[in-house]
């Protein structure tokens, strides 16, 4: 009788144990690989997702368009992303929403070792990671603050990412091109000029955000949160055990340890990841601001609003305990 209790027992746990393991398919894409995206890679490989239940993997898909259109086509549950591609989708009808905040911009304009001003790029070749969205946007709207209207006072061209671009510049290809953090400080160690941080330009600038597909996450809302529960939770993690963190994105992002601690430090000192990686309405003013007007968009700006959705990120500190 003893053992028939205790295989009947064992039958009625198996199921309960089997639920307790399975884990939810969470796909998620990424527009590249760098440190300002670091909290994602570390929720990932620190297993904080499978702590919430989820089965992520990050997806790099080399640019903010092919993820855009991932998440429309319902094949990733969320992406990382320049959010003039969200705001761009959402103005062509699409139901996507930014749901929580990843990282402000961090990007210096770097200029080759005979360019140290804005004045200087007058009558020059300006390379840019693309022509028509994100940064090149920026940094259009950023020289014109400079007295430098394109294309009448300079070309661009597009070189590429970070890495490609710095070969341009080293190769005198192109006068000057944006680099984010770490990598301006590994340009300047290099001999390159630092002429200007874009941040100093647009201090609120919310350079990209998590985005979802709204129609999908009002149906599945507990994994949306459970995915911004551990994604907050390797951004704190970052913030408490700085030796483990830069242990961890040298590693990962293949950058020696003396950047990654400079990089490290950076986000922290200017946080660069908003708190709790709340979306601030100023700073997506400012990107719904810059792209309406490199895009011609017509009649008023739309309020910021429209493209965002604070309600999961806030459900998520509740869970968490911190607001």
């Amino acid at each position: 009788m003893k053992r028939t209790l205790s295989g009947l027992l064992l039958v009625l746990l198996l199921p309960a144990f089997g639920f307790s393991q399975e884990r939810i398919k969470f796909p998620v894409g990424v527009s590249s690989k760098v440190l300002g995206y670091g909290h994602l890679w570390a929720a990932w490989r620190l297993k904080y997702f499978e702590r919430e239940g989820l089965d992520v993997e990050v997806v790099l898909m080399r640019g903010t368009a092919p993820a855009v259109q991932a998440m429309i086509a319902g094949s990733i549950s969320a992406g990382l992303v320049a959010n003039d591609g969200p705001i761009a989708a959402v103005e062509q009808g699409m139901d996507l929403a930014m749901v929580a905040a990843s990282s402000k911009i961090t990007h210096m304009l770097i200029g080759g070792k005979n360019y140290k001003t804005y004045e200087d790029l007058r009558g020059t070749t300006v390379g840019a990671s693309t022509l028509t969205s994100g940064t090149a946007f920026v940094l259009r709207r950023a020289l014109k603050t400079k007295g430098l209207e394109y294309p009448r006072d300079y070309k661009l061209l597009n070189v590429g990412g970070t890495a490609s671009s710095f070969a341009a510049l080293s190769a005198g290809q192109i006068a000057a091109a944006l680099q984010a953090v770490p990598n301006a400080f590994q340009a300047q160690e290099a001999g390159f000029n630092v002429i200007g941080r874009i941040a100093d330009i647009f201090p609120t600038y919310l350079l990209s955000a998590y985005s979802v597909r709204r129609s999908w996450a009002e149906k599945n809302r507990p994994q949306v949160v459970r995915f911004l529960k551990a994604v907050l939770q390797a951004k704190k993690w970052f913030e408490q055990d700085k030796k483990a963190a830069v242990e961890f994105l040298a590693k990962e992002f293949q950058l020696t340890p003396s950047l990654a601690e400079r990089g490290l430090d950076y986000y922290l000192t200017y946080q660069a990841w908003p708190p709790d990686l709340e979306i601030e309405m100023d700073g997506i003013k400012t990107v719904v601001d810059i792209y309406a007007e490199q895009t011609g968009m017509k009649g008023p700006l739309p309020n910021p609003e429209k493209y965002v959705d604070t309600s999961y990120l806030k459900q998520a500190w509740k869970e968490l305990g911190w607001r």
